[in-house]
This record gives C-alpha cells, sequence and structure tokens, in this order.
C-alpha cells in the first residue's frame, strides 16, 4: 500500500508521515525533496508556486510510487496534493494508493509555520496554498484526519483507519 499524505504546509505531512511509515513498517518519502530547484529557489523567494511550476514535481512524485507499486513495496510519502487536479494525477490507475488529507485550522498552521525553522517554505505563502487548496470531496477516496493533535495519535489514528492499528 502506497499512502500519501496531503495537505497543506504546516499541517504535519512530513512529521507524521515519519511516525505513519515507523508503524506501518515502510519507509517514508518528504515529497518535499523531489521538489526541483527552482521550485525551492521560487519558495525561498516569498514566490509561490505555479499549477506549471507543480507539475514536474507531480510527475517526480508519481514516479516514486509506480516504482513501490512495481517492485511490490509499501510506502508513506508526503505531497501536498492541494488540487483535485493533482490528486487525480497521483491516484488514477493506481488501486495501490491511499491518499489522507491532513485538516488543521488556519491559525494552527500559521503559528506551526511560524515556529518551523531550516524549511525553504516560507509561513507568507500559506495564504497561496489556502487559495490553491480545493478540499477533497466525500465522494473522492480520501480520508481526512483532523491532526490538530499530537503527531503519535494522528499517525496512531491514521493506520487505524487504513486496517493497520498500531501499537
Amino acid at each position: 500500500m502506497i499512502v500519501l499524505l496531503a495537505g497543506v504546509s504546516g499541517c504535519g505531512k512530513s512529521t507524521v508521515g515519519g511516525l505513519l511509515a515507523g508503524l506501518l513498517d515502510c519507509p517514508f518519502v518528504d515529497g518535499d525533496a523531489l521538489h526541483p530547484a527552482a521550485n525551492i529557489a521560487k519558495m525561498r523567494a516569498g514566490v509561490p508556486l505555479t499549477d506549471e511550476d507543480r507539475w514536474p514535481w507531480l510527475a517526480a512524485v508519481a514516479a516514486v510510487m509506480d516504482d513501490d507499486i512495481a517492485a511490490g513495496r509499501s510506502a508513506v510519502i508526503a505531497c501536498s496534493a492541494l488540487k483535485r487536479s493533482y490528486r487525480d494525477l497521483l491516484l488514477t490507475g493506481r488501486p495501490a494508493a491511499r491518499l489522507v488529507f491532513l485538516d488543521v485550522p488556519r491559525d494552527l498552521l500559521a503559528a506551526r509555520l511560524t515556529a518551523r525553522h531550516g524549511h525553504f517554505f516560507r509561513a507568507d505563502l500559506l495564504d497561496s496554498q489556502l487559495a490553491a487548496l480545493e478540499k477533497p470531496e466525500p465522494a473522492q477516496r480520501i480520508l481526512v484526519v483532523s491532526a490538530v493533535g499530537p503527531p503519535e495519535q494522528v499517525a496512531q489514528q491514521i493506520a487505524g483507519l487504513l486496517g493497520r492499528p498500531a501499537g
């Protein structure tokens, strides 16, 4: 099973993803590491990414998914997947993939981003991500999980929802 953890920056994708991968005994891939250098430079400069910036990155995420699926490996992959079209690209034709959207209120996202140090995504880009966000709809095969609690509890909840109880 490939688990995609999605949501805006600051929702906990990397932290929860690493913990979830540990619970599921599989590798964790941080989608941020797959961004082209130009995307990272734009975000460091405070310039929001466009769809044109994101498509090659999403293709790189999809390639990692396909490699894991072809090898029969499970993995947890963090990827914002802000728009339905992005999620469709990542999920279509990949029945082994499950997407979990981490939902966090704006004020908590802002506080987390302000407290975060050493990451290329600047806190002042949050509103651009929220503006681009198309929240998942009930008809989509996406689990929506509140990520306001401790990351360990969020990871355990997700593992349980995926049918892999932790602990």
